[in-house]
């Protein structure tokens, strides 16, 4: 959803309220979880090295359950304190270019393995885009190494996006960028 004005309180909340019932905007609802992206969108695969040691892993998987990775300039996670459970509802309210955006997702599923961490979200029909993105932590024990990955596949899901779509991936990359930067931090942090 574009508006023109930053919406209040009020607006915010009754969005989120609309988005209860809401259907996902792709058929392929879980396609993260496969090796092979669906027919027909832009794939993004991002990786970013943490540290070493289970001491970071631990810290990572706090991070993504705080939605660090969500810290990025011009993006605002409504609601950071929602906890990762497959079938809730998160809202990311955006500005760029004088426009600004809430757009709603549902986690589809959660990763919770002994050295692998995190989850996927699926866009919902009131998302500028139409997709699915998988974060996730992985800890190697080969290399003791820890890893930040982000695996997303995303088409337009609004007439906007598509007649601004060389900007609209510029905005996705750039939002990679700042989600392993924030990861990054948070690690070095906690």
């Amino acid at each position: 959803m574009f508006l023109l004005f930053k919406p209040n309180e009020v607006q915010i909340e009754s969005f989120l309220e609309s988005r209860k019932s809401d259907k996902y905007s792709y058929s392929d609802v879980g396609a993260t979880k496969e090796s092979a992206p669906p027919v027909g969108f832009d794939v993004d695969h991002n990786r970013e090295l943490l540290g070493n040691g289970h001491e970071i892993f631990e810290k990572a998987k706090q991070a993504i359950k705080k939605w660090t990775m969500f810290k990025v300039p011009g993006l605002e996670l409504i609601h950071d304190d929602t906890p990762i459970e497959t079938g809730r509802n998160v809202a990311l309210f955006a500005h760029h270019l004088g426009f600004y955006s809430l757009s709603s997702c549902r986690i589809v599923y959660i990763i919770d393995e002994p050295e692998r961490f995190g989850f996927a979200y699926g866009t919902l029909t009131e998302h500028v885009e139409s997709g699915e993105e998988r974060f996730t932590v992985e800890y190697h024990a080969d290399t003791d190494e820890v890893w930040y990955d982000i695996y997303a596949f995303s088409r337009p899901g609004h007439l906007l996006v598509k007649l601004s779509y060389p900007y609209a991936r510029r905005l996705q990359k750039s939002f990679a960028v700042g989600s392993k930067a924030a990861m990054k931090d948070a690690v070095s942090k906690l």
